[in-house]
């Protein structure tokens, strides 16, 4: 049963996390979010100074990695706990810091990693010092990760990494990578795969900016020729880097922060419709534009049921499997339907999209439609979710 109300300790949580945002509203005085995915290098120099300023509060609530045992700077919260934070988070339009460090590979190595390893990169994820991003898809192996190629031949006490990855979000930002490369090619395709980390100013590592349909550049492909890791650098057992990757790809939480984040984009849409003449025409002359925007408010609805489906197994202390990739086919196809109704609703204004044009002409609306193309792809693609909603959901055999 989803379980929607807080207990009085959550609410009292609630109310801790909600004084903070108060308190440091004069951060974001200009509407801005202070966070920063990929670290200071991602930062508008302009903004440095608030986003270091918020990574200081959000370190003195240990609200940095607020999933990391109290050991290692976190501050222990419970899944319930991390659902009220990113909930009121995302009310409020802030993000967390930290990226690929925080969410992924800094909880990986709390339970696969060395000492040593703990020891090295645990403070520097937390005090933002390193930015990380993750090796996953290549070239011929991204939905289907398990058939990826990139070789890491053992060379004594290194690994030689050749090959290719690409979609590498961040990594022309990043310091260090994570990444699954082959060991053994002889292996079945789930076996004979080691987790290894290196930095990114390795000799051989080749970054290439990715330009995508909205003019900007997020993604990269990464070349690796004769690229020397460390064996110190491998996370976990050799050969059986696919079982600490699964690992990782565990930390993915409720996604109760993006199904907030979807009214609050809900709301500033219908605001840029009503300062728009082309949207208020269309709101009032178009009934069609209204019951889709309807449906639109209704999907959003939908989609915070998940979130709390899956917050209330996490705080029962179970696993979300087909449950999790409901919520992300849903959310993500979701998405690409709001970026369409919001076509609709500025006419032919939605295929301007300029920054520096005032209000009217600047709609967002072509720039979100374009950047919808990637949601269904990214995170696992829609067609590999419903083979597991179909397996493992509803028990279909596979074909």
């Amino acid at each position: 049963m989803v379980d929607f109300a807080d207990s009085p300790a959550e609410a009292e949580f609630r109310a801790e996390v909600q004084a903070f945002l108060d308190e440091t509203k004069a951060l974001r005085a200009d509407g801005k979010d202070p966070g920063a995915f990929f670290g200071p290098k991602s930062v508008d120099q302009e903004k440095l100074n608030d986003y270091e300023a918020w990574r200081e509060a959000l370190a003195k609530k240990r609200w940095v990695a607020p999933h990391w045992p109290e050991e290692w700077g976190g501050a222990g919260l419970s899944s319930r706990e991390q659902a009220v934070l990113n909930e009121e988070f995302s009310k409020a339009g802030v993000s967390n810091v930290g990226g690929f460090g925080t969410m992924m590979i800094g909880p990986t190595l709390i339970i696969h990693g060395t000492d040593e390893q703990k020891a090295e990169h645990l403070p520097k994820i937390m005090n933002g010092e390193v930015a990380w991003c993750q090796g996953w898809s290549e070239p011929g192996a991204g939905s289907d990760l398990a058939s990826l190629q990139t070789r890491a031949t053992r060379d004594g006490d290194e690994y030689v990494v050749n090959g290719q990855k690409i979609w590498t979000s961040g990594a022309h930002m990043a310091d260090w990578m994570y990444m699954l490369a082959r060991s053994d090619p002889d292996a079945p395709k789930h076996r004979g795969i080691s987790f290894l980390m290196f930095p990114m100013t390795s000799p051989g590592v080749t970054v290439r900016p990715l330009t995508q349909m909205t003019g900007h550049s997020d993604f990269n492909e990464v070349f690796f020729e004769d690229v020397r890791v460390s064996v110190a650098n491998r996370v976990g057992e050799e050969h059986r880097g696919w079982y600490v990757g699964a690992t990782l790809m565990d930390f993915e939480r409720s996604g109760i922060g993006s199904s907030i984040g979807t009214h609050k984009s809900l709301r500033e849409l219908l605001a840029r419709a009503k300062a728009s003449p082309e949207g208020q025409t269309a709101m009032a002359q178009n009934s069609a534009v209204r019951l889709e925007f309807a449906d639109r408010v209704v999907e959003a609805e939908v989609s915070l049921l998940f979130s709390y489906r899956i917050m209330t197994m996490q705080a029962e202390g179970l696993v979300p499997n087909y449950e999790a990739s409901m919520a992300k086919m849903f959310g993500s196809e979701m998405n690409q339907r709001i970026a369409r109704t919001g076509m609709k609703l500025f006419g032919l204004h939605s295929y301007l999209y300029d920054p520096k044009a005032d209000e009217r002409y600047n709609t967002q609306a072509s720039y979100r439609y374009l950047r919808s193309a990637a949601n269904t792809i990214e995170g696992g693609s829609s067609e590999i979710q419903r083979n597991i909603i179909a397996t493992r959901g509803l028990g279909l055999p596979r074909g």
